[in-house]
């Protein structure tokens, strides 16, 4: 029962964490289509604007310059009947879609009016891209000492929820100076569950063949995840006293 009970206090002060770190956004002004402005933010910035929860449904709305724009592309786009899915990969769990909305013919999502409809993606718009962009530290820290680096100085350390994600990371991890480099990934060893510092459970997964699914052994040491930075770049379980580059999110 008194485990049962710390778990649930973990995760809500985890959840309340992610609530801090909302996502960054910035307005393009310039007219694109749904791809090309896909194109646009993934080669500038990060990805086309990804929307997880109220929070940032307003940081969305605050990025927007006014000036008349109305139709404005964000990165949800349809993948098959009924269901959406964001541009970076991540499942659509938070919807705002105006009242008859989605029609159901087209296949990219705008906003307007803070609202959201469904618009064919080869018509030319304004659009938002995520302005968070991922930074390897060069410098070799505990994982207690990298988590604190990255929130006093960028954002946090990377949680890696896609495979378009991984991707970014396996792009920016060829630059460290370690083997390894941490992720936002920890142990929580009496449920023997990982979780993000951001505060999500672990759905995508890319450990390396003995890491990640065997339970950990908690009396020798606290664990954590880290990823590999040659090879085939997957996740490995290392002791958090390692000392590490690391992987933040960063604010352009």
């Amino acid at each position: 029962m008194e485990q049962a009970l710390y778990f649930i206090l973990l995760l809500i002060a985890l959840c309340s964490v992610s609530e801090c770190v909302q996502r960054q956004y910035h307005f393009i002004n310039e007219e694109k289509t749904w791809t090309e402005a896909q194109r646009y933010c993934r080669e500038n910035y990060t990805d086309l604007a990804t929307v997880d929860n109220m929070n940032d449904m307003n940081e969305l709305k605050k990025s927007v310059n006014g000036g008349g724009v109305q139709y404005i592309w964000i990165g949800l786009q349809k993948t098959g009947r009924d269901e959406w899915q964001w541009s970076s990969g991540e499942p659509a769990l938070y919807l705002n879609w105006a009242t008859g909305q989605p029609e159901g013919r087209d296949y990219c999502a705008m906003m307007l009016n803070g609202e959201w409809h469904d618009l064919p993606c080869n018509t030319s718009q304004h659009f938002i891209c995520n302005n968070n962009k991922l930074i390897v530290i060069r410098e070799n820290l505990t994982w207690s000492e990298a988590l604190r680096y990255c929130r006093q100085n960028h954002v946090d350390l990377v949680s890696v929820h896609s495979e378009e994600i991984q991707r970014r990371v396996m792009n920016v991890v060829k630059r460290a100076s370690t083997a390894a480099v941490w992720l936002g990934l920890h142990n929580y060893c009496i449920m023997n569950m990982w979780l993000w510092v951001s505060g999500e459970t672990v759905c995508y997964q890319n450990w390396a063949p003995g890491n990640g699914t065997k339970p950990e052994n908690c009396k020798l040491e606290k664990r954590k995840g880290a990823v590999q930075s040659g090879g085939d770049q997957r996740w490995i379980s290392l002791p958090e006293t390692h000392k590490l580059n690391f992987i933040c999110i960063n604010i352009r």
